[in-house]
């Protein structure tokens, strides 16, 4: 079967991107990404391409290339629906805040929303390929709602997750470590792999596309994630050891990662990860584990949870420590709020649970990054429901230009790797700052000795 229309639910992280490549690879395969978000829907067409609304190096050069000729971006669903003859789930799965499994487990209600409408509109054949991060056996359960409300035609199921980086998406999607399908083991089945198989390999190697069957490829979503995170919780549960002992975890990272056994990737010590995935994937992996009565796999994986969140108590608790045991009345400059560099994306970014903690020792927060709005940030803070948005407001501070949210804080705080951070001109941010002027590099991109020359007193993780 050759695909010749394609439609994407959701026009997030995942599904924008992944589109855009796959409708510049495939020119003769119409590609059209829905989503209700009418806002977000008129910011992909709009023809200022610094208004996408995401940002991710490279984007806008693909979107500009395909848009308008086999790529569109729409809020009708359902003819999009009708039209395709495959169509992708990329909508989100936040982790339940309520009812069974509150907490641990992935919410599912808008991957079954999907499901109800491809039912109700689908009048042809279709091929549902989910391409959210969803938990094993999620398939079974999207047949199911297909196959019972229905118009009685035929729907196969592919599991495809991604494995994106957020900053590095591009370049990820152009050339892939692997793409991974996995369906039935049926004749169907097996020809709709073979129809997603050959819309990758007009730009993958076969040889990098892997096919398993669905349950495999579901869990091997969640374990490449949770190992990742696996790794950066293993460095920074070392960085307090180093802390405490005078080793340097920088040279004991390079040590170990010198290792062909282990290598260097994930070994940066930092305040710890965030995004959307590594901490959902780990939860839900851990509810899974917990279901089966699998216990001691579950406490096993919850261990990197719980010193994700051990190493951002243990980084505010010693700013405040070094700042003489209470920040209360001061200002504290943030460099960065995103989870990372390269992208606008805030999802679990440590940034948020530092603030938070602060703020609750009623220290004021000034915050500078070059692609997260002001707006963004409150209602990151908002969400957690620690105070009222009218508290949250008064304490958190936002400005466009690094050195006017530095000028006159007492201390500044590094929580987003940002390439421009170490060129900025680090003279000019003492002479503006309360003295001592403290910097708690919570990414150890700095140097130290030239901040410490300056007159800065200055702390990083692991050293």
């Amino acid at each position: 079967m050759k695909i010749k229309n394609i439609c994407c639910i959701g026009a997030g992280y995942v599904g924008g991107p992944t589109m855009a490549v796959i409708a510049q690879k495939n020119p003769g395969i119409i590609v059209t990404v829905v989503d209700l978000n009418t806002q977000r829907i008129q910011d992909w067409n709009d023809p200022d391409l610094n208004k996408l609304p995401i940002y991710e190096p490279g984007l806008d050069t693909v979107v500009a290339e395909a848009r308008g000729g086999n790529l569109f971006f729409s809020t009708d669903v359902d003819t999009a629906i009708d039209n395709a003859e495959m169509i992708f789930i990329s909508v989100n799965t936040p982790t339940k805040t309520y009812g069974a499994g509150k907490g641990m487990a992935a919410d599912l209600k808008y991957v079954e929303l999907c499901a109800r409408q491809i039912a109700r509109v689908a009048t042809t054949d279709k091929i549902v390929v989910e391409k959210s991060t969803l938990p094993v056996k999620t398939a079974e359960a999207i047949q199911s709602i297909l196959d019972n409300t229905g118009n009685g035609v035929n729907f196969q199921i592919l599991s495809n997750p991604e494995f994106l980086a957020e900053g590095t998406a591009m370049r990820d999607l152009a050339v892939p470590d692997r793409v991974l399908i996995g369906g039935n083991q049926t004749k169907e089945g097996k020809e709709a792999i073979a129809a997603l198989v050959n819309v990758y390999s007009s730009w993958v190697a076969k040889e990098n596309i892997l096919t398993t069957n669905l349950w495999s490829s579901e869990l091997s979503k969640l374990t490449a994630n949770a190992f990742l995170a696996q790794r950066i919780s293993s460095i920074n549960s070392l960085s307090a050891l180093c802390e405490s002992t005078g080793a340097n975890i920088s040279e004991v990272a390079k040590a170990i990662g010198m290792d062909s056994r282990i290598g260097p990737k994930f070994l940066q010590a930092s305040v710890g990860f965030g995004g959307s995935c590594f901490q959902k994937d780990i939860l839900n992996l851990v509810y899974i584990s917990k279901s089966l009565g699998l216990t001691e796999v579950a406490d096993y994986w919850h261990q990197v949870i719980i010193m994700n969140n051990y190493q951002r108590e243990r980084f505010v608790k010693n700013m405040i420590k070094t700042m003489y045991n209470t920040v209360s009345g001061k200002t504290i400059a943030f460099l960065g709020w995103a989870f990372k560099k390269d992208t606008n994306d805030t999802r679990e970014s440590a940034a948020i649970y530092v603030a938070d903690m602060l703020i609750e020792e009623q220290a004021t927060i000034k915050v500078y990054d070059p692609k997260v709005t002001g707006t963004q940030m409150l209602g990151d803070l908002d969400y957690l429901n620690t105070r009222s948005e009218k508290e949250n407001a008064t304490y958190l501070q936002t400005n466009d230009d690094p050195y006017k949210a530095i000028e006159g804080a007492h201390a500044l705080a590094v929580l987003t790797e940002w390439d421009e951070f170490i060129s900025l001109n680090w003279q000019a941010i003492y002479d503006t700052m309360q003295k001592p002027a403290f910097v708690f590099d919570g990414r150890n991109i700095l140097d130290k000795q030239k901040l410490e020359a300056i007159g800065f007193v200055h702390t990083s993780i692991g050293s």
